[in-house]
């Protein structure tokens, strides 16, 4: 599959990424699509909106798929690296594929990704980018507390 075809899925992702944004969130989208590029679903993160920890993006995303007998074959996009959460997600379904918006601001699990297998397209995108790090500078409790840090 060439960029263009990723770019393209990345603009859904970036999409949900600014509804998160909107709703007073932080600004990450995600988005699974079949091997094909079909779109399955989408999705962004909800943390701060529903007070929940779980909902990141990829696995709002992944919710709303549905179930499926296998993901294998299946593409998450994603704004921002995956963390460990997310990427434990990818590992433990064998989503055969993650492209990934951005990994500068954080890395999360992407190396281990790929040593297990996983193929991991960073497309280190400058509007993926710039609206996490501005949220990160607005907003560094709520960010570490997304990731995790103290």
């Amino acid at each position: 599959m060439d960029s263009t075809r990723y770019e393209a899925m990345l603009q859904v992702a970036m999409e949900e990424a600014r509804y998160s944004l909107a709703e007073g969130g932080i600004p990450i989208g995600a988005a699974l699509f079949t091997e094909a590029g079909e779109l399955l679903s989408r999705g962004h993160n909800r943390r701060v909106q529903q007070g929940d920890p779980s909902i990141h993006a990829e696995t709002d995303a992944f919710r709303r798929a549905g179930r499926r007998r296998s993901y294998r074959k299946c593409i998450m996009v994603t704004t921002l690296a995956p963390c460990w959460y997310c990427s434990g997600l990818v590992r433990q379904f064998h989503i055969g594929t993650v492209v990934v918006g951005q990994s500068r601001t954080f890395p999360g699990g992407i190396e281990w990704l790929r040593e297990n297998g996983v193929t991991v397209i960073d497309l280190d995108s400058a509007p993926c980018r710039e609206p996490i790090e501005t949220y990160i500078a607005q907003h560094p409790d709520v960010w570490n507390e997304d990731i995790g840090e103290e």
